[in-house]
């Protein structure tokens, strides 16, 4: 527990300096950090219960997708503020230099071995934000559907 409480305060400040990198207006670092700190706290949950870690990637970006979409709306601001410092510690920075350190070596085995876990992690850290943000969109139009009819009645 000690450890993963750790972990998330390595994750806070990886997320700051990436906020501070990408110009993150200083007033939204603190909710930027703590979803980055969550992200990986999440991710490294899903690692403990044995998910792959595709899965835990994937679960890890729809968190951040969802708190991203609710900050946005919150402090009226693009929810890719949010987004893009939150997700950073998920990237898969050491598969891809490992893949590229096989490649450079001719260990091909274990090149295509990292490389597609990193592909497809890659890919489950896009696929978490679409779905979170499709879902978004279905329970907007749902709301705005019902109100809409709600107001007709009246």
């Amino acid at each position: 527990m000690s450890d993963l409480l750790l972990q998330f305060i390595y994750a806070l400040f990886a997320t700051c300096g990436f906020a501070i990198i990408f110009r993150v207006p200083l007033k939204h670092f603190p909710v930027c950090m703590i979803i980055g700190g969550l992200a990986w706290s999440c991710y490294q949950i899903c690692l403990y219960y044995n998910a792959s870690a595709v899965v835990g990637c994937f679960i890890a970006a729809c968190l951040v997708g969802l708190l991203s979409d609710i900050c946005s709306r919150l402090f009226k601001e693009a929810a890719t503020i949010f987004i893009i410092p939150g997700m950073i510690s998920l990237v898969p920075g050491y598969n891809i230099y490992y893949t590229m350190e096989a490649l450079l070596s001719s260990e091909l085995g274990d090149a295509a071995k990292v490389g597609s876990q990193t592909l497809l992690m890659a890919g489950a850290i896009a696929a978490g934000l679409l779905v979170i943000g499709a879902v978004i969109n279905v329970i907007r139009s749902i709301v705005k559907k019902t109100a809409a009819l709600t107001r007709a009645k009246l």
